[in-house]
């Protein structure tokens, strides 16, 4: 079994942040899979094992806030026993531009707190991630304002195309293709 994991923030108040790029990307994956609602479960909304190209794969959207996000990753993938190696993490990355993805097998954190705290309850730097970019701030706006704050609406109109290459992008690595890296981007509009 496969467990993809869009990290966020809960509460309205981050709804469209930037910060929550994990979570906007799971409820398309959510949308796609054309999976019901979850249940309430490893400190999160859990999505239990669907079949999806072939392959079982359950959802989890963390509700621990973004800095304890491997205490809900930790909880469902040990009671699943599923491998830190087919854990696929969502979530927002400052260091690259709106419109880029990038997957990666295994690394460091890059700084992003939920996946430092992901990696350290799973104890290990092999955890596959596609991060989104989201750009950095201006000169004069703090990275926590910047991160917290919401999507632009030129980017809005843009993120069905985000979630269209983050889908395409889960199923390269859902087929055992994605090997150690690559990235993508929108096209420019």
């Amino acid at each position: 079994m496969k467990l993809v994991v869009g990290l966020g923030n809960p509460g309205p108040e981050y709804a469209w942040s930037r910060h929550n790029a994990g979570w906007l990307l799971i409820d398309s994956f959510i949308t796609r899979a054309n999976l019901r609602e979850p249940r309430m479960q490893f400190s999160g909304a859990f999505w239990s094992s669907s079949r999806v190209s072939g392959e079982n794969v359950a959802f989890l959207k963390p509700f621990t806030y973004m800095n304890l996000s491997g205490k809900s990753v930790v909880e469902a993938a040990r009671y699943f026993d599923i491998s830190p190696s087919d854990v696929l993490v969502l979530f927002d990355d400052a260091a690259l531009p709106f419109g880029k993805l990038r997957y990666r097998a295994s690394g460091s954190a890059g700084g992003q707190k939920g996946m430092i705290s992901i990696l350290g309850g799973l104890g290990t730097l092999d955890v596959p991630r596609l991060r989104a970019g989201i750009g950095g701030p201006d000169a004069g706006i703090d990275m926590k304002g910047w991160v917290l704050g919401r999507f632009t609406n030129s980017q809005r109109d843009s993120w069905p195309l985000l979630e269209d290459l983050a889908w395409e992008s889960f199923l390269k690595w859902l087929a055992g293709g994605a090997g150690d890296g690559f990235t993508v981007q929108i096209p420019d509009r």
